[in-house]
């Protein structure tokens, strides 16, 4: 069925301006901002006519732009038959509507852009649900501005309340109530997602997320590391629907990898909150590999970006976030100095491994480092729980693996489970009333080699 939410106009759309706004006294963006927006209209599927960064001093309340700027955009739409115009800045809603006007093309800010690459890539169920509630939370966030000039429309009756309020309250209403059944099925889809990382832990198999900033080869990465055919394109936002595979280690031992959406500079408040379910895969993950595009002029930058996602998710899941494992992915893409300098780097840090997701370099090391990271601070737990202790022994079936179980002549169960010291803290953490270390009888460390 087709998704009347997305903009009717974006498949015939064959070319598209950008302008990239730096406001106030704040540097010109460089090519590599440039790039990345240009990479993002590719993503779009629409021709690019003219890329521009331009200094915006004083930002116009009513269309951004000042009027000698609008006349030369208005040329280069022109000069370039362009019907879209993309301001790689967040535009008021007012201020959208205006440079419609004004410029006689459709406008797209940040925002409306990532969002139509989401609508045109979400393939699942899942994913259209996500984008569709992202979409519904930015029309609303917009629809109480756009429409306030209507306020001040009074009808012929005398009633205070005119045509255009009573429009903008039906509109209100009717956004309100798809919100709250959207957020209900999303809901739901946590529940679910919540569910399948229980019975991946049943299964004891730790759970090991791929997160980092978009087009950094996560999914070329974790094909090579799964030998699955997951979409993986050099381009943005390339994979939404996260994917999960076994892995077996060189122990035996096998892990759960998971490949999650990428992230990006402003990611949009609404995507955060509408893909929070596929997110928090990373979040809850045993162990976090934060895949970083190492050749990257601007690396670092990308790396604080994903950060700042992540610490908000921690604040608002109030979930410690995994220990994390830097991939210095694209290594292949360095010159041989370069490439030099940065693997001294990476030896000498027990948290950062070097590798090329397109040749296999590092992969081996890889692979070797994640198993000592999920296994070396898991031991094997033998614990009495009495009859009374029915939630923990559910909560460790449920989290942990269970080695063997057994029920001694007091009918105390006597449990053996193999658990890490971050879900032995959750343990005690969960269950306040039980002295974790007086019903620990005895523990030991895992041979993974026998």
């Amino acid at each position: 069925m087709k998704n009347t939410d997305m903009i009717e106009m974006t498949p015939e759309v064959q070319t598209a301006g950008v302008v990239i706004p730096s406001l106030f006294e704040r540097p010109i963006f460089g090519p590599a901002r440039i790039e990345e927006t240009e990479g993002l209209v590719e993503a779009l599927g629409v021709k690019l006519g003219f890329s521009d960064a331009i200094r915006v001093r004083k930002p116009n309340a009513s269309k951004l732009f000042g009027a000698g700027q609008l006349d030369i955009i208005a040329d280069k739409l022109e000069d370039n038959e362009a019907s879209l115009l993309i301001v790689d800045s967040v535009l008021s809603p007012i201020q959208q509507r205006n440079l419609e006007k004004h410029l006689n093309v459709k406008v797209m800010d940040r925002t409306g852009l990532i969002l139509e690459i989401f609508g045109v890539r979400a393939r699942s169920a899942e994913g259209r649900l996500q984008v569709e509630m992202a979409r519904q939370l930015y029309e609303r966030s917009r629809l109480v501005r756009t429409w306030t000039h209507l306020e001040r429309q009074r009808g012929g009756t005398g009633f205070l309340a005119g045509p255009g309020e009573s429009q903008l309250e039906a509109d209100r209403r009717m956004l309100d109530l798809r919100i709250a059944k959207l957020k209900s099925d999303l809901e739901a889809v946590r529940r679910t997602r919540r569910l399948q990382r229980a019975g991946r832990k049943r299964r004891g198999a730790p759970i090991v997320a791929l997160a980092g900033y978009t087009n950094a080869g996560k999914s070329t990465l974790f094909n090579r590391l799964t030998n699955a055919t997951v979409f993986a394109a050099d381009m943005p936002f390339a994979t939404l629907d996260p994917t999960a595979r076994d892995v077996e280690l060189s122990s035996g031992k096998k892990i759960s990898l998971i490949d999650t959406v990428g992230f990006i500079t402003d990611l949009p408040t609404h995507l955060i909150e509408s893909f929070r379910a596929t997110i928090e895969e990373a979040i809850e993950a045993d162990l976090l590999l934060h895949v970083r595009d190492i050749s990257h002029p601007e690396t670092d930058r990308q790396a604080w970006d994903v950060e700042d996602v992540l610490r908000q998710l921690e604040k608002e899941t109030e979930t410690e976030r995994p220990p994390v494992l830097e991939v210095w992915n694209k290594a292949d893409a360095l010159s041989e100095d370069v490439r030099g300098v940065m693997e001294a780097t990476a030896q000498n840090r027990d948290d950062v491994v070097m590798t090329s997701a397109t040749s296999g370099q590092g992969v081996d090391t890889l692979l070797a480092v994640i198993q000592e990271k999920i296994f070396s601070t898991s031991r094997e737990f033998e614990m009495k729980l009495e009859p009374r202790m029915g939630k923990a022994r559910a909560w460790l079936h449920t989290h942990c693996e269970i080695v063997s179980e057994n029920v001694d002549e007091s009918g105390n169960i006597i449990l053996v489970a193999q658990m890490s010291a971050r879900e032995l803290s959750h343990f005690a953490h969960e269950h306040e009333d039980i002295n974790v270390d007086e019903i620990i009888l005895s523990s030991r460390n895992i041979d993974f080699e026998s």
